[in-house]
């Protein structure tokens, strides 16, 4: 393991990465995941798709919340809109699944902006109020509007097929999302390492040095509402066609939460902690019912008839946990690790 590095031209400063090891890695993680959701059963090929799906969102609400340091409760409100952006014109007039997902992360973008102005002034709390009440506001407005929305009718949604090919089998599907994570992933780090992304950092460290450095606060702080709204409401569509069935009721504020979840125990600010956030994050539920499983069958009762509220539960247990003991994340944790092994045994 190297011990060290440094850049010699800019072109190096701007990689991704220098490493030989991380591409062959990489390119390893991506031939596995092409292979394995042909291999997997029902169970795991959806656990497999819902974490794809939720790292799409996750990555979306980090270039807000984890680079420009505005705080959102509103991800299930914009993920709504997408999904709704995509069901609407595509279920029921018909239109191509690929304008569908255009339009679910173009029109939650645009919504973004509603928010956005008004907030540009706004921070910490009072940021994070306003974008929860816009969410409940986006709730309503789809139940009033029942003649274009359907209102608590909810839509149902079929698998698309775009360019010819088929995405109804469980498989191609999970692929699909896949591919949308990637090209999350990749669309989040290359921002980070632009001009905007840079910005998007010094706004949140100090927006006061910031704007004195040239930085103008309220066009970036308008482009990251507007980026991550893009991002976040392309996985609102995603999980909508993951259900099968879009309506108010599949997107509760529970997911705010989650994302939120995701960030702090995968590490604020990091595209990777939002990888490993949402990996942990998705399988804590799976890990507590086999836990209760084995304490017997009145446990796994009760966790079926109030999964909701265990969820719930377990959010919070695991935001205060790594609050207290480990503020950095996973990331941050990783990070500790290879220093140790780099420097051993020479740390003490």
């Amino acid at each position: 393991m190297r011990s060290g590095t440094f850049k010699e031209t800019i072109g190096e400063q701007i990689d991704l990465t220098d490493s030989w090891h991380v591409r062959g890695w990489a390119i390893a993680l991506v031939v596995a995941l092409v292979v394995v959701p042909f291999h997997l059963n029902a169970f795991y090929l959806s656990l497999l798709t819902l974490m794809a799906i939720t790292m799409v969102g996750a990555l979306g609400l980090n270039v807000l919340t984890g680079w420009t340091g505005l705080i959102s409760l509103g991800q299930a409100g914009f993920m709504i809109l997408g999904a709704y952006a995509y069901a609407i014109p595509t279920a029921l007039y018909g239109w191509d699944p690929l304008v569908g997902l255009l339009l679910a992360g173009v029109v939650p973008a645009l919504a973004s902006l509603v928010v956005g102005v008004p907030s540009l002034r706004l921070t910490g709390l009072y940021l994070a109020i306003t974008t929860l009440a816009f969410a409940f506001i986006v709730n309503h407005l789809i139940l009033d509007f029942d003649w274009l929305t359907r209102g608590a009718r909810g839509i149902f949604v079929n698998r698309p097929e775009i360019l010819g090919v088929s995405f109804q089998d469980d498989a191609a599907f999970a692929l699909l999302c896949i591919g949308f994570a990637a090209a999350a992933l990749l669309a989040t780090l290359n921002i980070r390492r632009s001009r905007i992304g840079r910005a998007f950092v010094a706004i949140r460290d100090n927006d006061t040095a910031a704007r004195v450095m040239g930085v103008n606060l309220h066009a970036y702080k308008l482009f990251a509402f507007v980026t991550s709204s893009f991002i976040v409401g392309m996985a609102g569509a995603l999980y909508g066609i993951f259900l099968s069935f879009v309506t108010v009721d599949g997107f509760p504020f529970l997911l705010s939460i989650e994302a939120l979840a995701i960030l702090i125990v995968g590490g604020v600010g990091s595209a990777l902690g939002a990888v490993l956030g949402t990996i942990f994050v998705v399988l804590i539920p799976e890990v507590a019912s086999v836990l209760f499983g084995l304490l017997g069958d009145e446990f796994a009762r009760s966790l079926s008839t109030g999964a909701h509220e265990l969820k719930s539960m377990l959010y919070g247990v695991v935001i205060i946990v790594f609050l207290r003991f480990q503020p950095h994340g996973l990331v941050g944790l990783w990070r500790d690790v290879k220093r140790a092994w780099v420097n051993w045994p020479l740390r003490y």
